[in-house]
């Protein structure tokens, strides 16, 4: 008799075959995994076709497979399963699925509107995004489970997506969706969210169906529920190179490149990723592909910079990582003098490719140049540098060439504004040996005379919105938030910011959505000892406007939680009941912090409404 037994060890899964009472070990074999696109096609009515007539119904099948195969094949996809009508399908992309799909589903829709009624067929498509197993051609796992559970639920004609597929889509699309909602499927453990995607006039076009060409550019025009949404297209400028290969020059090219990302985040008709994402990646090996796919990235700016004295030679490419084609490059050959009209060209000519028009509203660097004083400049750069490193030491370096900056130009407000930050970043990592009054006192100070020279200047009103928050003075708060946010909708810190205060002040709804937009702007965070405080921040929104099951789902998406974070999922699985859960999550929480109680770190919350916080504890006793 022949046994077969899977023995666990903590590490590893080992095979072992009992034959004639002797254990023989099996030789390894981990299988390989990938993550992928599957589309899932059938023949709707197909067995009773067949039943009425077979030569009929299969000469129409080829004919039909001929138009789905065709499209499939010519968005880069692979057929690996198929039997009688059904077709199963992988492809690298989401969006190459999806226009597959919306172009197969037109074509046949055309074929129909053709032949007899007699001769016509209609699919149903179900698209999923997930993990699958590779075993020689074939795919197996929940990846393709849930597009094959998804299939039969779609409308004749019709295509019906999950909501993981969702997220990947739909920034990327002119197309229209309708939530369907959640669907309980046979074999899958939790019910999948799905969307339908919305086709012909139910999409509101004059015509049986949108052209597919049409649906492969950035912008897109997407909606749940029916509630149409424009979205814009997404950038995000890569560190440049130094080509110097001096290190002390870093800091003046990652200077430039931050310009430029303040210059662009300036703009509404485009979103542009952070720059503590965006600097994730300097110093590594680059796959435009995968960090278009991770960060729904419609095009990508790359570069370098050779200084010499005081020339300066820039280089700039813009590229579609989807296609791998240069849509755009140029190099200037400047003086050190002319660097903010560089910053300004390049803002500009990007933006004519990207969507064909200026905001030169955005672009007056007249009133926003922070200094004519190039020294001033130099040591502004410095100082964000050192700031950016998120350390003690760098804050008192920041400091030091902030204090610099100031000296060589006493009106250079973006100064006293970054003065003012980095001690706020002091203040708070307990960086500071002397008295934390008198640095608070400082912080004051600066941020005030960066409001009289400049009462526009970004980061002025960023951090005064902060302050006035953090001693809850919530109408000075959302004047300076709301007004940091007209300057700059895009920054995740002023969205950031803008969004925490609507939280702390019964606007949950609102803020959440800020909340997130500043993730989505901002996914790596700031500084490895912020974890992933963005999450974080989400998850409280989540929490407070009584969206737990949202609290939850963006739980799944964090690395390192921080406290508040913990106690907003603590909190929801109260509220939803789950003690067990609950418990078991206080016990992670003890053993990751020993030192912090929940409720202290609840208490530090600035809510205008104090049952909120109440609520909160006790919810987490």
């Amino acid at each position: 008799m022949l046994k077969i037994a899977i023995f666990k060890t903590a590490k590893k899964v080992r095979q072992t075959v009992t034959l004639n009472s002797k254990i023989i070990t099996m030789p390894e074999s981990k299988p390989r995994r990938k993550l992928a696109a599957i589309l899932a096609a059938d023949v709707v009515g197909f067995s009773k076709m067949m039943g009425e007539n077979e030569d009929r119904t299969l000469r129409n099948l080829k004919a039909c497979r001929t138009l789905t195969d065709e499209s499939i094949k010519g968005n880069h996809g692979r057929v690996f399963g198929s039997a009688g009508d059904s077709i199963i399908a992988e492809f690298g992309s989401p969006v190459d699925a999806i226009v597959a799909a919306v172009e197969f589903q037109t074509n046949l829709q055309d074929r129909n509107n053709e032949v007899d009624p007699g001769d016509q067929m209609h699919f149903r498509v179900g698209l999923n995004m997930g993990d699958v197993i590779i075993e020689g051609d074939n795919l197996y796992g929940d990846g393709v489970n849930v597009a094959a559970r998804l299939e039969p639920l779609a409308e004749p004609g019709g295509i019906l997506i999950s909501g993981k597929f969702h997220d990947e889509v739909r920034r990327k699309l002119k197309l229209v969706f309708e939530s369907k909602g959640a669907q309980e499927m046979k074999n899958i453990d939790q019910p999948i969210d799905t969307f339908k995607v919305m086709l012909g006039q139910e999409a509101g076009t004059d015509t049986n169906s949108p052209d597919p060409q049409s649906i492969n550019i950035p912008s897109a025009q997407v909606t749940e529920k029916l509630e149409v949404q424009n979205e814009k297209p997404r950038l995000i400028v890569l560190p440049f190179s130094n080509l110097n290969n001096v290190e002390d020059n870093d800091f003046l090219v990652d200077g430039i490149v931050e310009d430029i990302i303040t210059e662009f985040s300036r703009l509404n008709s485009i979103e542009i990723i952070s720059r503590n994402t965006a600097f994730a990646f300097k110093g590594k090996e680059i796959d435009n592909t995968k960090i278009a796919s991770e960060y729904s990235i419609d095009f990508i700016a790359t570069g370098s910079i050779r200084s010499s004295g005081s020339r300066i030679r820039i280089s700039v490419e813009l590229t579609d990582p989807a296609s791998g084609n240069s849509i755009w490059s140029e190099r200037y050959d400047r003086t050190m003098d002319d660097v903010f009209e560089v910053q300004d060209e390049i803002v500009r000519k990007v933006v004519v490719a990207l969507v064909g028009k200026l905001e030169t509203a955005s672009l007056e660097r007249a009133k926003r140049k922070p200094t004519d004083n190039l020294s001033s400049y130099e040591y502004l750069l410095r100082g964000r540098d050192f700031h950016h490193k998120f350390s003690k030491e760098g804050v008192l370096s920041a400091i030091e060439m902030l204090d610099k900056s100031i000296e060589a130009d006493p009106n250079n407000a973006q100064a006293y504004a970054w003065k003012a930050c980095s001690l706020g970043q002091g203040l708070g990592g307990g960086y500071f040996d002397g008295d934390d009054e008198a640095n608070f006192q400082k912080l004051q100070t600066s941020i005030q005379k960066a409001q009289e020279i400049d009462e526009n200047d970004l980061e002025c009103n960023r951090i005064l919105c902060e302050i006035n928050k953090l001693f809850e003075d919530f109408e000075k708060s959302e004047y300076y938030g709301k007004k940091a946010y007209e300057i700059n909708p895009n920054d995740p810190r002023v969205v950031c910011a803008y969004g925490e205060l609507k939280v702390l002040t019964g606007r949950a709804d609102e803020g959440t959505e800020l909340l997130i937009k500043a993730y989505e702007l901002d996914p790596v965070g700031q500084g490895k000892s912020n974890g992933d405080k963005r999450l974080g921040d989400v998850m409280l929104g989540a929490y407070v406007k009584g969206d737990y099951e949202q609290c939850l789902e963006y739980d799944k998406k964090i690395g390192k939680k921080q406290p508040i974070a913990w106690a907003a999922k603590i909190a929801s699985l109260s509220a939803l009941k789950q003690k067990n859960d609950k418990e078991a999550e206080l016990s992670k929480f003890e053993t990751a912090y020993p030192d912090i109680l929940l409720s202290e770190e609840i208490d530090k919350l600035h809510f205008q409404d104090g049952t909120v916080k109440q609520t909160m504890k006790d919810l987490i006793v």
